[in-house]
């Protein structure tokens, strides 16, 4: 069963000022009940998988999934369900951490253009690059182990120039055939606290609880407005935020899956066509296993 689904009410449009606080963060359920849940998301998730093997084939583009929230904001989840389907051959997931020392000593872009995706194949980012102007936004002090001269992120100029790099690095990447499709799941402090309680009270979530997410926690409002900023100077045509209402795991779950199903389709992907030649060469290659 294929699935009809409209991204544009969670797409963030070229040159909008972003403000998160007139942004829904729990929407109308796409589906009924849990069960009609199931159905819907095994309806995407199979188109999902259909299309990536064409997207295989096709071998003319990559896909870059960036996937970034507040902490428990449900990434994991997301390529857990949405991308239970796809072939692992052609799909790679990489969790972005503190960068190493290393990672330090090149500009801010450099760790995760090493783990950008191949043609025919679909790269997640579990965070990304774009860390770079939200944590270091919020904790400047870090900026010191890159060798940021302790002035520059006081310059008025500093983040709109992150940005730019980050444009200009994505517009090249459009450019050459990678298409880019970025999720924010917008999640309301409130549910952080209930999710946070979540993985206390059971044993086998503890492990992704830490302290540093309640010290993180203390900085909410910070880290809204410079998801705002972030959103407002790096929504392109080209590759555009879509703010997910992420309060609702399942709904949420939804919305990328179609989200991505959209994308998919607009590629117009198509099987490689068999010349006249190859056709002839399979057609001796099936008469001799004929015999």
């Amino acid at each position: 069963m294929k699935t009809k689904f409209e991204s544009a009410p969670f797409r963030v449009k070229a040159g909008e000022n972003v403000n998160l606080l007139r942004r829904a963060t729990r929407g109308k359920p796409a589906y009924k009940s849990k069960d009609h849940y199931h159905e819907l998301l095994e309806a995407r998730v199979k188109e999902l998988s259909l299309l990536q093997c064409l997207h295989y084939a096709d071998n003319r583009h990559a896909v870059l999934l960036i996937l970034q929230g507040m902490d428990a904001a449900g990434k994991d989840g997301v390529i857990r369900h949405v991308m239970s389907r796809v072939n692992p051959q052609g799909c790679q997931v990489f969790s972005f951490k503190p960068p190493s020392t290393e990672e330090r000593a090149h500009d801010f872009l450099w760790r995760t253009n090493c783990r950008l995706p191949e043609r025919g194949r679909i790269g997640i980012f579990n965070r990304s690059y774009y860390e770079e102007v939200l944590v270091m936004r919020v904790h400047p002090e870090l900026l010191v182990a890159e060798g940021i001269p302790p002035a520059s992120p006081d310059k008025k100029s500093f983040w709109p120039q992150r940005c730019r790099s980050i444009v200009d690095m994505e517009a090249h990447l459009h450019r050459n055939g990678t298409r880019i499709v970025k999720i924010f799941l917008h999640q309301s402090k409130e549910e952080q606290r209930k999710r946070f309680l979540a993985r206390i009270d059971d044993p086998e979530k503890n492990w992704k609880f830490s302290q540093a997410d309640i010290a993180e926690r203390q900085h909410w409002n910070s880290y809204r407005e410079a998801y705002e900023a972030c959103l407002t100077a790096t929504s392109t045509a080209d590759a555009p935020w879509h703010v997910v209402p992420a309060d609702d795991k399942r709904n949420a779950r939804l919305i990328v899956a179609g989200i991505m199903v959209n994308l998919f389709k607009s590629l117009n992907l198509a099987y490689p066509k068999t010349s006249p030649q190859r056709k002839r060469e399979l057609q001796v290659i099936r008469n001799t296993l004929a015999k």
